[in-house]
């Protein structure tokens, strides 16, 4: 356990943010997820509509620190590539 005040400051502040960045993470796996369901349902439209919602979520991960760069480039690039391959 901490004994500085510092030190407990710096545990509360680090549990708030895991519960924050768990929260954007686990948003962002669940619009993946949904595209992914539409490409094996082979529904183009509903691919369309949860791509753009999982791009969101994605960035939203990325500007709020909850994942890397090229990881965010990296999600949003194969769903992008899953989709267009439909046809």
């Amino acid at each position: 356990m901490p004994n500085m005040k510092n030190a407990k400051k710096a545990v509360k502040v680090n549990a708030k943010k895991t519960v924050e960045n768990n929260m954007y993470k686990a948003s962002m796996r669940t619009a993946i997820k949904n595209v992914e369901k539409a490409v094996l349902n082979k529904d183009k439209e509903k691919a369309n509509d949860t791509l753009k919602v999982a791009i969101k979520r994605i960035d939203k991960a990325l500007a709020k620190g909850a994942t890397t760069k090229n990881a965010s480039a990296r999600n949003k690039s194969r769903l992008t590539k899953k989709v267009n391959s439909m046809e």
